[in-house]
């Protein structure tokens, strides 16, 4: 039997999940590595962790499964983006990795805007500035850590840098770079026009190819510690919302993903076409090469149902406590929930509003509360839904992932809310079957990520809007995104009690 293998790095652990050649899961395992918050807004890892831990789950998976090293054909990566990892010049880690969800760059984001100027970003990058992006994470080094600065030779984001330590192949597939705020768009290469301006050295910037680049083979010291023939093919493999977005076929237009986790993402195909969408959404490279797609974010998705589970339902089983919202009417009697807990991110870059209940009452029971956050978490993603349209981008089908689509009633909430048909699958595995997606197209067996998308995800329920459901939510949806204006300037001013 032939098998690829698809990595996941994610911010709290790594999976690999072993795909056969029809597109069925023949094993999977998962390693955690630790995070750490040295200080209030700082968010770090050890990139070596990554690596110790990956090649863990590669050897458990060999034995776990029985398998022969040579039936593991290829294998390629998913990553957490953004990311900085700063190498010297025997390409070791210089510091620990500053993550995507490390805020501490608030300075440096401004100071981009003020020298490179926001229509340029726009125009050059496609991106707002944002602390989260790894240009911001560059700045703060230089300014904060001189020494260690001069010292680096170049920077790889974190799947890059595991790919690097197995692999001896220097790079970053232009799904990731996208997500620095230091690649052209345009031209699909480092813009010199932002470096040059930031006094960033173009030598720290490493190649950039697609994420369907064949990388070569397992060094030999690696090939035998894991278990694995020194011949599997490696390919470069892409961010973690471009590998989403293959393993649930977000390949053609039309094709929309939303995805709940801790985070939410609503994502689009965008083909050829590039836009910037003036700074309201997320535009990057998709992995296949030369296409692209649009992206908008709510920071606290699943985390708000996370946060009211611990806090408010801890004793009870939450699945069911999520089925008995479906005898709710909609609008949970008059209650609506914002759900900013961390700040937003998608239509609102504001990282010190915070969300809200408005309308609660003393005979407001737990499961109404509970609806009004779903709800909220979806009325914030069809804002993400909305810009898209309002760009003249279509939108036909939206593919489910994630905590929404493990729960009917929360499909049947997000096609009422959309006005869309909403689709879960079968077989979904996230970002890992995106990467095992372009393993399996690198190991040609299929011509393309579009055909073995086609071949590999399988839909499963199948859910269309309610008419009179969808006649009730169009008309709280405007209360909704009134909450926010009315609600911001009070949250932030309330800050000062936080502590």
């Amino acid at each position: 039997m032939e098998y690829v293998i698809g990595i996941d790095l994610g911010t709290s652990s790594v999976k690999a999940l072993l795909v056969d050649k029809k597109g069925n899961v023949a094993g999977e395992t998962t390693a955690t590595y630790p995070i750490f918050h040295d200080h209030d807004r700082y968010s770090e890892q050890a990139p070596d962790d990554w690596v110790k831990e990956t090649k863990n789950v590669l050897r458990e998976l060999i034995n776990k499964y029985d398998l022969n090293k040579d039936d593991i054909k290829g294998l390629s990566f998913s990553g957490q983006m953004h990311g900085l990892i700063l190498l010297n010049e025997e390409n070791n880690p210089l510091r620990r990795a500053i993550l995507w969800n490390d805020t501490r760059t608030n300075e440096e984001t401004k100071d981009i805007e003020e020298v490179i100027g926001q229509n340029r970003l726009w125009n050059i990058t496609k991106n707002n500035p944002l602390e989260g992006f790894t240009l911001p994470k560059l700045l703060w080094v230089k300014k904060n850590e001189p020494l260690i600065y001069k010292q680096a030779t170049t920077f790889l984001l974190p799947k890059d840098y595991v790919r690097y330590r197995l692999t001896g192949r220097m790079g970053i597939d232009l799904s990731d770079a996208a997500g620095t705020l230091m690649l052209d768009l345009n031209k699909n290469e480092w813009s010199t026009e932002i470096l040059e301006e930031l006094g960033i050295p173009h030598h720290l910037c490493p190649p950039v190819f697609p994420s369907d680049t064949y990388c070569g083979g397992l060094l030999e010291g690696v090939a035998e510690e894991i278990g694995l023939s020194k011949d599997t093919k490696v390919f470069a493999g892409g961010a973690d919302n471009a590998c989403g977005a293959v393993g649930a076929g977000i390949l053609s237009k039309g094709k929309t993903m939303c995805s709940i986790g801790t985070s939410g993402v609503l994502l689009t195909y965008a083909g050829e076409e590039k836009t910037h969408f003036n700074g309201d959404l997320h535009f990057f490279n998709h992995a296949p090469d030369g296409k692209y797609y649009a992206m908008g974010v709510t920071l606290a998705a699943g985390y708000s149902l996370q946060w009211f589970k611990e806090v408010f339902l801890k004793e009870q089983d939450f699945s069911e406590c999520i089925a008995a919202t479906a005898s709710l009417p909609v609008g949970s009697r008059g209650l609506l929930f914002t759900p900013y807990l961390v700040g937003e991110r998608t239509p609102h870059i504001d990282p010190f509003v915070r969300g809200s209940f408005i309308g609660m009452d003393s005979s407001h029971r737990k499961e109404e509360f509970l609806k009004a956050i779903m709800e909220g978490i979806t009325f914030s993603l069809k804002e993400s839904l909305d810009i898209i349209q309002e760009n003249g981008m279509e939108i036909d089908t939206v593919i489910a992932i994630g905590g929404g689509a493990k729960s009917e009633v929360w499909l049947q909430m997000q096609a009422d809310i959309f006005g869309k048909k909403v689709v879960s699958l079968t077989n979904e595995q996230g970002p890992a079957m995106g990467a095992a997606i372009i393993a399996a197209t690198g190991c040609q067996w299929f011509s393309s990520l579009h055909e073995a998308a086609q071949n590999w995800v399988k839909e499963g329920t199948i859910v269309t809007p309610q008419p009179s459901n969808v006649k009730e939510y169009e008309k709280l949806y405007p209360l909704y995104k009134k909450v926010y204006h009315h609600t911001k300037g009070i949250t932030k001013e309330l800050a000062e009690f936080r502590v």
